[in-house]
């Protein structure tokens, strides 16, 4: 018998024993259910189950009050966990974890990427819901978003597994595992995509995970700290750098962490990723991992190499080491550089990195209403379609109103907010800068793509098929002439384009105007977005001065 399975089989034998915290409902509707005096009654049920557990109740739906399985639809399921979620709120609670499983015994969780539709859904849905005390949490706190850079094997996800969870590596990459998403990256140690990790601190310091393999652990850091540290790891292996560009480009975030090893110093790549730093003109800090590895001349020359590299692109090195802390959180702006030297194996530099990231500013601006570009999507038994990415202006709550779009054609379909989560935790509502994935209601998650955009449904949004630009050429073998195609990465956006420069060419190191037409279909873009573009070895940088709307 799976786990997933047993955890099922013993909820049901709990749910036998009268005045436990556990409770049998076949399916909750917002018609029968929260009509007249069935609510209160129901969350005062509710509020008798927390008190019988401690503080914990569990809900098996889908089964008849004798716990005999029944199995419901999707739609009812999902309808049933929206009932649960108010009556939760109304009992001061909150929903903390659902399992989900075809009568038949197929398992899937709320929480997975993936859905298995076709046997669930011949015979129904059976959940079982984890109601934990205390409210959902209100995401008021100041929220700071770190993107990682650096080159492959420069050890970024070990620094900030590390970080997150205040363990030692073991020289083998242990602490890496807590921020690698796929079998594969585990196998050969080498991300393949963006990953994201979460720390926090209050009043007494750093708050760490304690399992970063338990989602609840993620999840608890979010409800327990005053202020949060989120990470965008990047990729460093130079075929994914399409990758890397998206998580820098296409998440709001408030600084840059560039990683160069100390055993092999600074590479192409590594010039490579602080260019495209520059393009977004994030502050950003240096780490320079691995200082057990090499003796102290070779961590100093290093050191050197680093601020040679930051002086070739106008930027002023500050050493930690030697100017402290408080200089570095006075003076880091986008042309001062703090450098940090670290060990996630010895754990020196982490206390300094901890200071740092416990003391800096928010410097992303919320500006506007609620707009998420989305970087993700994927399918949730039970609820459905989930986009996830970063908030980048305005704020969003369930029960929200959205619009979600462009479509092929160009036009925007509307939905509505089922549930929002940040980091497992589920959440009320959600400012600019949160990191979140979005439960809708009205829209398959075939039909999302990543690029696509949510924004209030009283919008009214252009969707765009070409723009004007001023665009800088960082690298180019030749020169850019009429009908140059490369890769334009916007936000989370990444698509072929066909720029047509004003004058006819860009030379390397050129500053000019051009006219950039998607070659495929539209999206949202708006004057003054900052991009990056890349074709081979080429690269180069620019700004959205003008947009066409579709006709």
């Amino acid at each position: 018998m799976s786990r997933d399975r047993a955890l099922l089989e013993r909820a049901l034998d709990r749910g036998e024993q009268d005045g436990g915290n556990v409770e049998f409902k076949e399916r909750l509707s917002r018609d029968v259910h929260l009509e007249g005096g069935r609510r209160e009654s129901l969350a005062a049920q509710l509020r008798h189950r927390l008190l019988s557990g401690d503080g914990e109740a569990t809900y098996v739906v889908g089964v008849t009050d004798d716990g005999g399985l029944a199995g419901i639809d999707p739609d009812t399921f999902s309808e049933t966990m929206d009932v649960l979620s108010l009556l939760a709120e109304e009992a001061d609670a909150h929903i903390e974890d659902v399992q989900t499983w075809g009568i038949n015994g197929v398992s899937d969780s709320l929480e997975s990427d993936t859905d298995r539709p076709s046997k669930t859904a011949e015979r129904g849905l059976v959940g079982v819901a984890q109601v934990r005390e205390g409210g959902v949490l209100e995401t008021d706190d100041e929220h700071v978003v770190v993107g990682t850079a650096g080159h492959v094997d420069h050890g970024k996800s070990t620094l900030v597994g590390s970080l997150v969870t205040g363990k030692a590596d073991d020289g083998d990459g242990a602490t890496r595992a807590f921020l690698d998403v796929q079998p594969h990256e585990v196998e050969r140690g080498l991300s393949a995509d963006l990953s994201y990790a979460v720390y926090g601190f209050d009043d007494e310091g750093p708050v760490r995970v304690r399992n970063p393999n338990r989602k609840a652990d993620r999840a608890e850091v979010v409800q327990e700290a005053d202020r949060l540290v989120s990470f965008v790891d990047t990729v460093g292996h130079e075929p994914w750098l399409r990758t890397t560009i998206r998580g820098l480009v296409g998440q709001k975030l408030d600084y840059g962490l560039l990683v160069v090893a100390a055993d092999d110093g600074p590479t192409r790549t590594t010039r490579e990723h602080l260019g495209v730093l520059l393009a977004t003109e994030l502050p950003t800090i240096v780490a320079i991992t691995k200082i057990d590895a090499v003796d102290d001349d070779r961590v100093a020359e290093v050191e050197r190499e680093v601020e040679r590299l930051l002086r070739d692109v106008d930027k002023s090195p500050l050493r930690v080491s030697r100017h402290g802390v408080d200089a570095a959180v006075e003076e880091i702006n986008d042309r001062v550089v703090p450098i940090v030297e670290t060990s996630a194996i010895t754990m020196d530099g982490l206390e300094t990195l901890d200071e740092l990231f416990d003391r800096l500013p928010k410097t992303s601006q919320d500006t506007g209403e609620f707009r998420m570009y989305v970087d993700r999507s994927y399918s949730v038994t039970g609820v459905g379609a989930v986009a996830s990415g970063t908030i980048m202006a305005g704020e969003v709550e369930a029960g929200d109103e959205l619009l979600i779009g462009p479509m092929p054609d160009g036009r925007f379909q509307e939905v509505e907010v089922r549930s929002i989560e940040m980091h497992y935790h589920r959440v009320d509502q959600a400012q600019a800068g949160r990191i979140v994935g979005i439960a809708l209601k009205g829209i398959k998650e075939s039909a999302i793509e990543r690029g696509m955009v949510l924004l209030p449904r009283d919008a009214d949004p252009d969707p765009v098929r070409e723009f004007e630009a001023e665009v800088m050429v960082l690298n180019h073998p030749t020169r850019i002439g009429e009908g140059y195609e490369p890769v334009v990465h916007l936000e989370t956006i990444g698509e072929a384009a066909v720029f047509h420069p004003e004058n006819g060419r860009l030379l390397p190191g050129d500053t000019g105007t051009t006219t950039v037409k998607f070659k495929f279909r539209p999206y949202l873009v708006e004057e003054g977005q900052k991009f990056v573009f890349r074709e081979g070895r080429s690269k180069g940088v620019g700004t959205v001065t003008d947009v066409s709307p579709m006709e």
